[in-house]
């Protein structure tokens, strides 16, 4: 397997151990590979959930743009949400996790179709 590949099977594991889900490894694929480069910086790869700014970068960049989600007070709930499911005590909180989670959520599937 190749370096994506690895990451992928580790943010599967991730989301099926801590969420408790069973992965549409399909789409957990495209939106890993939706993140780019950033999975291969460990620094990058991780939401710090305790960061308001990173939280907001995260309803801007990804929800609003990626998505085209209007902004609203439910983007920020949903954000809050996902870091809930994910668990608030684990300080590593992969991006390509949380954000698979928020596109389940918001049913946007179809974007990485």
């Amino acid at each position: 397997m190749g370096k994506r590949e690895d990451l992928v099977a580790k943010y599967a594991e991730a989301l099926q151990s801590k969420c408790g889900i069973e992965v549409d490894m399909a789409l957990l694929t495209k939106v890993t590979i939706g993140c780019g480069p950033a999975i291969y910086n460990a620094d990058a790869e991780t939401i710090a959930a305790s960061d308001k700014a990173e939280l907001e970068r995260v309803k801007a960049n990804f929800l609003m743009k990626k998505l085209g989600l209007a902004d609203g007070p439910e983007l920020m709930a949903a954000i809050d949400a996902a870091v809930e499911t994910y668990g608030k005590s684990d300080r590593n909180k992969y991006r390509p996790a949380i954000y698979y989670l928020l596109v389940k959520q918001f049913g946007k599937e179809s974007v990485y179709a």
